[in-house]
Order: C-alpha cells, then structure tokens, then sequence
C-alpha cells in the first residue's frame, strides 16, 4: 500500500501543476481581453469657428464612423478653431502636436496649412479647402508623390475662376463690366484675381473692375464705390476668413443694389448671392476619411497622391434672380446641381 501511494504522488503534483498552469493561463488571457483598445487621436485644426466648421467636421466625423471610426471606441478627435484669425494658427496647431495627434486635418487654406507644416514635420497632415495649385505653392513636390508629412484634397478654387466667369456670362448675357471684390492679402484670391480672371475675361469681351478690401472696416467704402460705378456684376473671388466672414453682408448689399453676383462660396448663394460654381465641397470632406484612414493604417502621406475635385456644383438662387429681375436661361437651369426656389 505504502509503495502505491508513493506511485501516486508525483501524477498528483503533475495533474496539480498542470492545473495552476492553465488557470494563470486562461488569467493571462483575460486581462489582455480586458485591456482596453489603443484610441487614436485626430487632430482637427479649423480655420473657422466652431458653428462655421459643423457641416464640414460633421461630414468628415459621419465618413469616419462608415470607415470604423467611432469618437470615444476607437478615436479621439481634439478640435481646435482659429475663428478667422491666421495669427492664432501656430499657437494652436502646436497644442495638437504636443498631445501628440497620430494624424492632423487641416480644413482652411494655404496660410493654415503652412503653420501645421511649420509645427510638424513627422505627425502626418491631410490637407482639404487648400485653393491654390498645391505645387505651385510649394505644398507639395508632385501631385501624385506629394513627398513630405502632407496629402490630401485641392480643391482647385482659384483655377476654376476661368469656369466660373463663363458661367455668370451665360446666366447674364449682358454682363460687360463685373466688379471684383477681393482681399489682397489672401494668396489664393489674389492669385485668381490677377492670373486667371483678366485671360476669362479678354476671351468673353468682359471688363474687370477690381476692389481690394483688407479688414472688415472697408467693405462699406468699396460698396459705395461699386454703386457708383454700376457695374453689370459683382464677382467673389476665394479671399479667405474675412470674405468668408462677410459673406452674409456681401450678399445682402448685391441684393439691394439689384447686382448680380457669383460667389466661390456656396454659404453666400444660401444667404442670398446669385450663384456658386465650384467642388462639390460634401465629396471632398468624405475623402477627407479615406486619408486618415489609409494613414491611421500605416500608409506615408509622402506617397497617398493629392487628389483634385472630381465632382462640381452648380448653385443658382432662382429666389434671387426673381428679386433682382434676371432670368436664367433654362437649358443653364438644367446643369444646375441645386435650385434655390
């Protein structure tokens, strides 16, 4: 008897041995299960305010959630809005890079995008709403290998003055002299105001009468000036924030002074401007999703190529052209993407 129980012994330690392994085991397993999920964090750097930003980072957010992302599952978006003012632009680009953000949005223009260039040159950007050429301002070295931490949308709003101006003709057959308001201080408007509009214009026999405005203060001087010269048209260029900003006030004096208008900015023709040509603005923030997608998952932003509009809109408010006594030809109604009633 003795002899068997010493036989036993060691088959116990062994099964007992085996057990405690199995259950560290199986403990081992489920605190990997239980640890939390790795949030990734996005960084939302907005050249508006928070009201001015909502449909665009609602548009991305939505396009995000369809691709997996959901804010408080898997990611953190940290917003931050310059409301207009590019000086703030380095001061709050910088508290993004210091969290540290796995990837930056950036939804203004070219001065917005260089000051999260300037504050990073690892963290990976996608840019949307740049308006010049990107390789023409030294964005980006190509199109197609952007090179660098930078990829994303061009919208091409300068380069579609050309496109613009012809459409405003055939919605206005008589139009000959188009004021043109600007701000100087703006690269993009600038660039479209001094580059591409005098070619349009010399080929559709129309004469262009520039205004600069440069602060808010201004904008009453050049409406007089406007009036007083009678313009057949009034055109807005892509200015940035401080167009952006007035756009409502723009609207309403081409309304009371019964002056047909065509905007780069589709807020204006909701607010009462005549027309808006340009991308479709929805599309480019859903692809918006598809970088950070791509970059969240290991992609280098140096080689997702920029991708330009592949969609337009063609805004026309018909409420409008009512009230100041012009009539859109039909066939124009027809390419008409929305019909403001």
């Amino acid at each position: 008897m003795r002899s068997n129980g010493m036989a036993l012994a060691p088959r116990a330690m062994r099964f007992a041995f085996t057990l405690v392994g199995a259950m560290l085991l199986a403990l081992c397993f489920s605190a990997q299960a239980q640890q939390p999920k790795k949030i990734l964090r996005i960084g939302y750097f907005g050249s508006l305010d928070a009201a001015g930003e909502s449909a665009r980072a609602e548009a991305i957010r939505l396009a995000l959630r369809d691709l997996g992302y959901i804010e408080g599952q898997n990611i953190a978006i940290e917003y931050r809005y310059t409301e207009r003012k590019v000086d703030r632009a380095p001061k709050l680009v910088a508290e993004l890079v210091a969290l540290p953000c796995d990837v930056i949005v950036v939804t203004g223009g070219d001065r917005w995008i260089r000051a999260a260039m300037n504050a990073t040159k690892t963290i990976p950007i996608v840019m949307t709403g740049v308006g010049l050429d990107p390789v023409d301002s030294g964005i980006v070295k190509s199109l197609s290998r952007p090179g660098g931490n930078i990829t994303g949308i061009t919208n091409l709003s300068g380069k579609l003055g050309a496109k613009r101006l012809e459409l405003f003709k055939e919605a206005v057959p008589k139009l000959v002299r188009v004021a043109v308001l600007y701000d100087p201080t703006n690269q993009g408007g600038a660039y479209e105001v001094k580059e591409i509009l005098p070619v349009a214009a010399r080929a559709l026999k129309v004469t262009l009468e520039p205004w600069e405005v440069r602060e808010a203060d201004g904008f009453e001087k050049a409406f007089a000036a406007i009036n007083k010269g009678r313009p057949d048209g009034l055109y807005v260029p892509p200015s940035g924030p401080l167009m952006a900003a007035n756009g409502k006030r723009i609207a309403d004096f081409a309304l009371k002074s019964r002056l047909p208008s065509m905007y780069q900015s589709r807020e204006a023709v909701d607010a009462g401007g005549l027309m808006y040509y340009g991308a479709d603005l929805a599309d480019s923030y859903r692809r918006v999703a598809y970088y950070v997608d791509r970059i969240l998952k290991g992609a280098k932003p140096a080689d997702l190529p920029v991708e330009q509009p592949t969609k337009f809109e063609l805004v026309i408010n018909l409420k409008t052209a009512k009230q100041i006594g012009v009539t859109i030809a039909p066939d124009l109604l027809a390419r008409a993407t929305k019909i403001i009633r």
